[in-house]
């Protein structure tokens, strides 16, 4: 799988892992960059909470969430119906 075009500097890891939804218990099996941009977008959640999503120093964040959010759609939407839905 191709790294993400959105980010150049993410780091993509060597393995993957199985990650649980929070929420609804469920886990699913990511690949090393599946689990990377995960991890991304997690942290971009992260930042926004920390700000406020209505705060315009956390706009920068947001469009880089939606930028995450997408490419998981597009490259496994079965992972992100599970975790990120």
């Amino acid at each position: 799988m191709k790294p993400p075009k959105f980010n150049k500097e993410l780091i993509i890891y060597e393995e993957g892992d199985f990650v649980e939804n929070p929420f609804s218990g469920e886990t699913f099996e990511l690949n090393g960059t599946e689990l990377a941009v995960y991890d991304y977008i997690i942290g971009l959640q992260y930042i926004i909470d920390r700000y406020g999503a209505f705060n315009e120093e956390s706009f920068p964040y947001q469009k880089e969430l939606r930028k995450g959010l997408d490419w998981f759609r597009t490259n496994n939407i079965k992972a992100y119906m599970v975790l990120l839905d």
